[in-house]
């Protein structure tokens, strides 16, 4: 695989954005208002209801350090799946299950972060609709339910940014399992985030078809006419050179280990071209679908390291 021009890059960008179905105008003016604001385990939460699409609103938690003096980097935290739809957002101040138990919340402003975490489409306080009718409602639209959930993503994105105690020249995006698959795709279609923690579903497309794994992902996982377009390591490419972090089990059914192979000699490939090696780094672990303590100290670390 070779790594594109910055033009090229861009075109490709538009190229995967075109797969999305039929979206609001990204420039659409956002606002927001802030229904409360707590204080919690060594930090601040702002409860925040946001239109970011001009449909519904989208209901958000922002976690700040309690003592912000400067702008500090920020990082939107991307909620999983899990067939929790009405967890949502509050994975991202009381964990879940698969998670290590600190919160992402609490991690992510004991470095000095700002942190955004959104409810996607059909969970948490947008779970008024199932996630079946909601696909085949916006199907019938031209609408794509992943798109949908991507462009709230970036206009999540646009607000963070605007925030006065957010460095927009710094900022990040972490999630696990549906959340990882929004890190990745916010990533390559974002340039301005600096750096992914994607974890446990950085998945090689051909190789899941291969194995059969189809329905081990959602509905949402879905999007017409990509792979006539992109394989993962395609898409993922899009990020390089910037910092980008991946973590895996290799008894974790949703990202098959031959796919994982594929993603990983090719990304390094393209970031060794870029001439950041160091940027791209991929960790495995003898586990199924759960984050470990090792992997949450890397997390860490490369957060550190390159935000």
């Amino acid at each position: 695989m070779q790594t594109s021009s910055p033009h090229g890059a861009a075109d490709r960008r538009g190229e995967l954005y075109g797969l999305l179905g039929a979206l609001p105008d990204r420039t659409r003016a956002i606002t927001g208002k802030k229904r409360m604001e707590e204080e919690r385990d060594g930090y601040v939460l702002e409860t925040w209801d946001l239109d970011l699409n001009g449909i519904e609103i989208v209901p958000a938690y922002v976690a700040r350090p309690r003592s912000v003096s400067t702008r500090v980097p920020g990082v939107l935290f991307n909620h999983s799946h899990g067939g929790g739809y009405t967890i949502g957002k509050k994975e991202f101040v009381e964990g879940r299950s698969y998670l290590q138990p600190v919160p992402y919340a609490k991690v992510l402003t004991d470095l000095g972060y700002v942190a955004l975490c959104i409810d996607s489409w059909v969970f948490g306080e947008r779970s008024h609709t199932s996630e079946s009718d909601m696909f085949k409602a916006m199907l019938w639209r031209g609408q794509v339910l992943w798109g949908m959930m991507v462009y709230d993503g970036l206009r999540a994105l646009d607000f963070l940014i605007e925030r006065p105690d957010v460095d927009a020249d710094r900022i990040g995006t972490v999630g696990m399992s549906m959340g990882s698959t929004m890190a990745w795709w916010l990533a390559a279609l974002d340039a301005r985030i600096k750096v992914t923690v994607d974890i446990n579903c950085l998945t090689e497309f051909h190789t899941l078809l291969a194995k059969k794994g189809l329905s081990l992902h959602g509905l949402y996982y879905f999007v017409p006419g990509l792979l006539n377009h992109f394989t993962t390591a395609q898409v993922n490419a899009l990020i390089a050179p910037r910092a980008h972090l991946g973590l895996a089990g290799l008894q974790d059914p949703l990202t098959p280990v031959e796919g994982l192979d594929i993603i990983d000699r090719e990304l390094k490939q393209v970031y060794a071209a870029g001439g950041h090696p160091e940027r791209w780094k991929l960790l495995r672990y003898d586990v199924a679908h759960v984050e470990t303590p090792e992997g949450r100290q890397e997390i860490i670390a490369f957060l550190q390291r390159f935000m």
